[in-house]
C-alpha cells in the first residue's frame, strides 16, 4: 500500500551557488560521506531527501542527515533512513522506499514512493 508519495526537482547550478555562499549548508544536509559527491550527485540527493519529506507530510523536526541515498552493488540508488526520519516513517507505517533519480541539463530531479506494510 503506497502511504506517501514525494517529487522535487533542483537546478543544480543554483543549487551550487547556495552551497558557494553558504558553506555550512554542505555539512547541515549531507553526511560525511555524501559531501564528497560531484555537485550533480549533491543536487540529486538533495532532491531525494525533499522528496522523502514530501512522502512523510514534512514533519517538523527532520534531520536532513537521517535521510541519505546510498547505491546498491549495480549501483541503483536507495534511501536509507535513521533516528528522526526513521521515526517518521515509522509512525505512518511506511516499511520499504522505492526512489528514481534524473538529471537532464542543468536538472537534478527525484521521485519517492513510501509503502507501508500492509
Amino acid at each position: 500500500m503506497i502511504v506517501g508519495i514525494g517529487v522535487d526537482v533542483v537546478q543544480v547550478s543554483r543549487f551550487e551557488e547556495q552551497l558557494r555562499r553558504t558553506p555550512a549548508l554542505r555539512e547541515r544536509l549531507f553526511t560525511p560521506a555524501e559531501r564528497e559527491l560531484s555537485i550533480r550527485s549533491l543536487a540529486a540527493r538533495f532532491a531525494a531527501k525533499e522528496a522523502v519529506a514530501k512522502a512523510l507530510g514534512a514533519p517538523a523536526g527532520m534531520n536532513w542527515q537521517h535521510c541519505q541515498v546510498i547505491p546498491d552493488a549495480a549501483g541503483a540508488p536507495h534511501i536509507h533512513v535513521t533516528d528522526s526520519v526513521a521515526a517518521a516513517a515509522g509512525s505512518r507505517g511506511i516499511a520499504r522506499w522505492h526512489l528514481s533519480l534524473s538529471h537532464d541539463g542543468d536538472i537534478a530531479t527525484a521521485m519517492v514512493v513510501a509503502e507501508g506494510s500492509s
